[in-house]
């Protein structure tokens, strides 16, 4: 049996070459289960880390009730370890977060209210602790991805969001889905989502994974995909079953 069907929400928490973050993922979270409002897991998912983020997460798991994981056998990408983990969730709920926890676990006690209206929640990041250049790279990949696909998203590269697992799993996955969330569940019938003010934090262990590529390029050229993508969606409702 899935374990985490066994509870309300799942927090998802890819994992590459993260291993100077550890100690701080199970002080964080061991911290908010004991707080969480509702019935909480955790699943880390290793995207083929080539330091000792693996070691990390067994250990994690063995001390720390509700934690659990999976493990790639090689690198696949952000979009990929995201998807992965919402494909394993068993309950009604599914979060993710970042782990090098710029943002904290605390502040999904803030989305959650919202779920019962809202496919999805996500973060803002309030009082960004990044660099000058970082923000004006985000503005701008903002800037173009709304004007691109109209979903009037403040800030979708916020690394704390909650979502219904069933809507999460009808998402059209692709390299750089992360950062189209809110167009991509309002392609769904009946689905919105809504923006929550959250805590951002200075990074304070490990390196960042992105690139002006993978930060401003990428995005940019992954809107002309999400384009084509909206024309040809899918939705369908059944009226009627016998099964």
């Amino acid at each position: 049996m899935n374990r985490t069907s066994e509870y309300d929400f799942t927090v998802v928490v890819p994992i590459y070459n993260e291993s100077a973050n550890m100690e701080k993922l199970e002080t964080a979270f061991r911290d908010y289960l004991a707080a969480a409002s509702r019935p909480t897991c955790v699943l880390f998912v290793n995207d083929g880390s080539s330091d000792d983020s693996l070691q990390g997460i067994r250990t994690l798991c063995e001390r720390v009730a509700h934690c659990y994981y999976i493990s790639f056998a090689r690198n696949a990408g952000l979009s990929a370890a995201i998807k992965a983990g919402i494909d394993c969730v068993g309950s009604p709920l599914v979060g993710y977060i970042d782990a090098d926890l710029q943002t904290t676990p605390e502040d999904f006690e803030l989305l959650l209210p919202y779920t019962a209206d809202f496919a999805l929640v996500t973060g803002v990041r309030a009082n960004r602790k990044d660099t000058g250049f970082k923000r004006f790279q985000s503005r701008f990949a903002n800037g173009f991805r709304r004007m691109m696909t109209h979903d009037d998203a403040t800030d979708t590269g916020c690394p704390l969001k909650v979502l219904h697992a069933d809507a999460a799993r009808r998402i059209p996955f692709f390299k750089g889905m992360h950062r189209f969330l809110p167009a991509l569940i309002r392609l769904q019938e009946g689905c919105d989502y809504k923006e929550i003010a959250v805590r951002h934090f200075p990074r304070t262990a490990g390196v960042s994974k992105f690139s002006m590529w993978n930060r401003l390029i990428g995005p940019l050229v992954d809107c002309f995909a999400y384009r084509w993508m909206k024309k040809r969606y899918i939705n369908y409702t059944v009226a009627e079953r016998s099964l």
